[in-house]
């Protein structure tokens, strides 16, 4: 009997996993991917090349005067703040969503050279354009190194800076080897779903992995089953290299703003850990001694340690990191 149920259970498995869906290829401007709000374009010309930023401009029902502009991270589109946005458009702020250049919906340019100045310069433009003067800055991940340095370049437009779980918050390249773009470009092509899912578990959400997580994963591993991969990759062996090569956290000194750091407790991120000696590998990455140690190099912080949450809280553990936002931007 026991053998029988066995049989039946393996065979029911067999049938789900053949019944699973193939990866869809995501489209190179993820067209075939729904964000949560209206997406418009802004035509920029960098480098010579014609090319548009995407971004969604969230106008609430009831205005409080306020903006709050969501900078995204290296591994996501800004269609993943979808819910802190609803949450500040419900309490009255105008909620503006880029994507970067290189991520998303927008252009993706293999052959620029990325600075976090340029993705600074190109943030500042869409504001322009939109006449917004000030606005307050959320930046995760990636969108903290950028959103540190749009405050440092235009300090006047800033009224308040959050940084969720930040990289850069330590510089890799003096104790991790350098990995050239050509090397970053070679990993970036052997990346799958699979690789994808693997590092966001074991670095992200601490081996605990929610279905509901695949809502952010799947359009970007959609894009490595996409016959254009490549120039997908080498816009991301080229960010590497600007995250890498472009610290920010020599300059928190300089913030003159009002700043929050909220810190997941949890979170070991760090650009190429794996490369550095093993000594060194356990030293990086230490989220709650590096929140601590920005927190002491900024002049007007507060810090919003959230436990039991990784490299996402605003994902992760939401209602944790929501209460701290709202409150620092009253």
């Amino acid at each position: 009997m026991k053998k029988f149920l066995f049989v039946i259970t393996l065979l029911l498995s067999l049938t789900v996993n053949a019944q699973k869906k193939p990866l869809q290829p995501t489209g190179l401007m993820m067209e075939n991917i729904e964000y949560p709000f209206a997406v418009k374009r802004l035509p920029l010309k960098i480098q010579g090349q014609d090319l548009q930023m995407a971004y969604m401009d969230l106008v609430p029902k009831k205005p409080n005067g306020k903006i709050v502009m969501l900078l995204h991270g290296k591994n996501f589109p800004a269609m993943y703040w979808e819910e802190t946005a609803k949450d500040l458009s419900k309490d009255g702020y105008r909620v503006i969503m880029p994507d970067q250049i290189g991520f998303g919906k927008s252009s993706k340019a293999g052959n620029i050279q990325y600075t976090f100045q340029l993705l600074a310069q190109n943030t500042k433009a869409l504001l322009d354009t939109l006449k917004i003067e000030k606005v307050n800055v959320v930046g995760h991940s990636m969108g903290g190194m950028l959103a540190t340095r749009f405050s440092l370049m235009y300090p006047q437009t800033v009224e308040k800076l959050v940084l969720e779980n930040p990289i850069g918050l330590e510089d890799w390249k003096t104790v991790v080897p350098y990995q050239s773009v050509d090397e970053w470009y070679e990993s970036e092509l052997k990346q799958d779903y699979k690789k994808m899912k693997e590092y966001q578990l074991k670095f992200y959400y601490d081996n605990d992995w929610d279905s509901d997580y695949d809502k952010w994963l799947l359009p970007v591993a959609g894009w490595t089953v996409n016959k254009e991969y490549a120039v997908i990759a080498k816009s991301a062996a080229l960010t590497y290299d600007m995250i890498f090569t472009q610290p920010v956290c020599y300059e928190f000194k300089n913030l003159t703003m009002p700043v929050l750091l909220i810190i997941g407790q949890r979170d070991r991120t760090a650009l190429g850990k794996a490369k550095a000696p093993k000594e060194v590998q356990e030293t990086l990455g230490n989220y709650p001694e590096l929140g601590k140690q920005t927190a002491r190099k900024i002049e007007n912080c507060r810090l919003a340690e959230i436990e039991g949450a990784g490299h996402l809280p605003h994902i992760e553990v939401y209602n944790k990191f929501i209460g701290p936002l709202k409150e620092f931007l009253k």
